[in-house]
């Protein structure tokens, strides 16, 4: 990476900061790591730490997520895998060693650092997994998605579903049978495949359309809630 104001970063210096971090969090957790201590350990000065990181967050940030899973949306050629692989790789990002004391300090930091704000929702938003926006538009086409689904709105759900599950459970209650049954509530919604699925009322409206949804008959088949099936 090139520092646009000066000469090229050196590697090595990065490497070297990002694993003091990354074993001071283990060490120490998030509250009592410093960059100090972090410059410390990488045989480094913090003005050099600074010049790549403006706050201990963003070094934490970048330590914590730097073997990011997000490099790309899954790819199955099934929506329901694809939403599967999506779930199970969002549980592993934040259940990892480092995410478990790392995220819970980076989102409150979050709420008064608008520059580490934006980081972390470039990280989990749709730009984070690139490719999805297509996979979606192909499940649309294919007749598995309903054209009208948000691509950030079903990844705050598969977001804040893993989040939620973190505060409830603890890290370790993220298990398969988790992602199956998260993945099954995304697809099918909440209620019997069998019922009609009331569709929202519109401004000014009096009465409630429904739209009958016919049962899956396969996994890759999607009913209600976020998913909906045209009628043949």
């Amino acid at each position: 990476m090139n520092n646009p104001l000066g000469r090229p970063r050196n590697a090595r210096i990065d490497d070297a900061v990002l694993t003091a971090a990354a074993e001071l969090l283990k060490e120490v957790g998030y509250a009592e790591v410093t960059v100090a201590a972090i410059a410390d350990r990488a045989g480094t000065s913090r003005p050099a730490v600074y010049r790549r990181w403006p706050s201990k967050a963003h070094l934490v940030h970048e330590a914590t997520f730097r073997d990011s899973v997000t490099v790309g949306a899954p790819q199955t050629g099934s929506f329901a895998e694809d939403l599967r692989e999506l779930v199970r790789r969002t549980a592993e990002l934040l259940t990892t060693p480092l995410a478990r004391i790392s995220v819970p300090g980076l989102i409150a930091e979050a709420a008064t650092d608008p520059v580490i704000h934006r980081r972390l929702l470039e990280r989990f938003s749709a730009q984070g997994w690139r490719g999805l926006d297509d996979n979606l538009a192909a499940a649309v086409e294919s007749g598995e998605l309903d054209a009208e689904v948000d691509a950030l709105v079903m990844l705050e759900m598969v977001i804040g579903s893993a989040l939620a599950a973190i505060l409830t459970r603890g890290p370790d209650g993220l298990t398969p049978d988790w992602i199956d049954r998260t993945v099954r509530i995304l697809l099918y919604g909440v209620r019997p495949a069998n019922r009609e699925t009331p569709r929202p009322l519109r401004p000014g409206s009096r009465t409630r359309p429904s739209t009958a949804v016919r049962s899956p008959r396969s996994k890759t088949e999607c009913g209600l809630a976020l998913i909906r099936i045209p009628s043949s």
